[in-house]
C-alpha cells in the first residue's frame, strides 16, 4: 500500500470516528437498580470506548424511585436509561414504571425478567425456560468454568467475545412472545437495546 493510500485510509477512519461522535447524544445517564452488578457491567463500555459523556449510577432502589430519579434528572441529559429486574419488585410496581415514563421520550427502560443474569446466560446459549436467580448463578458458574461472582468487575471483558451471540439470542427470545408484556414474559430482556446503542460509539 502506497503513501497516498495510507493517507486516504487514515483520513476515512478519522472521518468515521468523528461522524460517530457527532451522532452521539451529548450526555447519556444510565440509572441502575443494583449498586454494583449492572453498573460494573456498563462501566466496561465506558472504559473500553473511552466515552466521557456516559454517566452510570447504581441507586440500590426500587422501580418507582429509579423512574422518579430519571424524571427529575432528565433535563440534564439527552437520554436516560433505567435498568432494573422483574424479580425484585411487585407486579404493580414493575408495571407502574413503564406507565410513568410514557410522558417522557428521553427516558427508556432496560429490564430483565427475572434477573440481569439472564443477559449473561444468553452469551452462551439460548434460554427460553424460566429459572430462579439461584439457577442463573449455577449455570453461569458452569459456563464460565469458575464460580460466578455477582459483583465481578470484569464480566464485560469476559463476555465481550460472545456479545453478538447474546444480542441475537435476546432478540430471538423477545420476538418469541405474541405480546410485549415485560412483567409476564419470563424469561425476557431488552438489555441488547442499550448495548447496541453504546456499540455505535465505539472508537
Amino acid at each position: 500500500m502506497g503513501t497516498d493510500d495510507l493517507f486516504k485510509k487514515e483520513k476515512l477512519l478519522k472521518e468515521k470516528r468523528e461522524s460517530k461522535q457527532k451522532n452521539m447524544p451529548d450526555r447519556i445517564l444510565i440509572l441502575c437498580e443494583g449498586e454494583k452488578t449492572e453498573p460494573l457491567y456498563f462501566n466496561g463500555f465506558q472504559k473500553d470506548f473511552k466515552l466521557h459523556n456516559i454517566f452510570i449510577d447504581g441507586l440500590g432502589s426500587n422501580t418507582d424511585t429509579i423512574v422518579e430519579e430519571a424524571i427529575s434528572r432528565q433535563k440534564d441529559y439527552e437520554q436516560v436509561w433505567c435498568v432494573f429486574d422483574r424479580d425484585s419488585f411487585k407486579k404493580q410496581n414493575f408495571n407502574r414504571a413503564f406507565k410513568l415514563i410514557k410522558k417522557y421520550p428521553k427516558i427508556k427502560i432496560v429490564y430483565s425478567n427475572e434477573a440481569f443474569e439472564l443477559w449473561y446466560l444468553l452469551h452462551f446459549n439460548y434460554h427460553d425456560t424460566a429459572i430462579s436467580r439461584k439457577q442463573y448463578k449455577t449455570k453461569l458458574s458452569e459456563y464460565l468454568n469458575e464460580k460466578y461472582k455477582k459483583n465481578s468487575q470484569d464480566m464485560y471483558q469476559k463476555l465481550l467475545p460472545k456479545q453478538n451471540t447474546a444480542i441475537k439470542n435476546a432478540k430471538r427470545l423477545l420476538s418469541s412472545y405474541e405480546k410485549n408484556n415485560p412483567e409476564k414474559n419470563n424469561p425476557s430482556t431488552n438489555v441488547f437495546e442499550l448495548v447496541e446503542l453504546l456499540n455505535q460509539y465505539k472508537k
